[in-house]
């Protein structure tokens, strides 16, 4: 089966969850190929698992303040800052027969995919299960995933540089202020990119996307006209609603 690779695009975080959902649908109608995608976020945003609270996890009004978007995501999983320049996120879209049933065995196979990306950039990357990737025993990568009517979706991030005061504002980690203890505790057990070495964000990209396709058939595409008409309204109608957001 050929994938189609949708190179890194910048979009706000309604929208890039909404074309996961679209694209999903279309995969399970059959009118649309497997799909790796590579983004970013722009402004920053705060998602959340599907099954979290958006007021027991997000810290909104220093969101507002800060002019970054909320979401609910419709995988599960904890709550997540997406810094706009601090990371790059990917999706993949496809049949579940791709896969393997067991799901840490789909994890380790589609987080390999970032662990050998990371070993080509000179880091050495270990899968921890369930979902993480890890650098000296730091989290550097986590992902999440979902499988609906025979599509499994996992999208996760890769964790280029790290804004630690703005993470702790906007999530509730804590009722206390945010404190260097607090800071250094997370330097402890959270890493980036370029903690371990000097590289050029686009030199990280393009190790990640060798990596994803090395193995795979596929062609580079874009969205089709109905698939981008879909997450238009599905960003509308259902991402943006207090509905969808406060509905736990």
């Amino acid at each position: 089966m050929k994938w189609r690779v949708v190179e890194l695009e910048t979009h706000d975080a309604y929208l890039n969850m909404a074309l996961d959902e679209a694209v999903s649908e279309d995969i399970m109608n059959g009118s649309s190929p497997p799909t790796i995608r590579f983004y970013t976020w722009k402004p920053g945003a705060v998602s959340i698992g599907y099954f979290q609270s958006m007021k027991d996890e997000v810290n909104l009004d220093t969101c507002r303040e800060l002019g970054i978007d909320c979401i609910r995501r419709w995988t599960g999983g904890g709550a997540v800052y997406h810094d706009a320049k601090g990371e790059i996120t990917y999706s993949l879209i496809a049949p579940a027969s791709l896969f393997p049933k067991n799901i840490i065995k789909s994890y380790e196979m589609i987080c390999g995919w970032i662990v050998n990306g990371l070993k080509t950039l000179g880091i050495d990357a270990v899968f921890s299960p369930v979902n993480d990737v890890l650098v000296g025993g730091k989290k550097i990568s986590g992902s999440a995933q979902t499988r609906r009517e025979g599509i499994l979706l996992q999208h996760g991030t890769v964790l280029f540089d790290l804004d630690l005061a703005t993470m702790f504002s906007v999530l509730n980690v804590s009722k206390q202020k945010i404190s260097d203890k607090m800071i250094k505790s997370a330097e402890e057990r959270v890493t980036s990119i370029i903690k371990q070495i000097d590289v050029d964000k686009k030199d990280v990209y393009n190790a990640l996307l060798r990596s994803f396709t090395e193995d795979n058939d596929f062609e580079y595409g874009a969205w089709s006209m109905k698939e981008m008409f879909r997450a238009k309204e599905l960003a509308r109608l259902k991402y943006k609603t207090d509905k969808w957001m406060f509905s736990r």
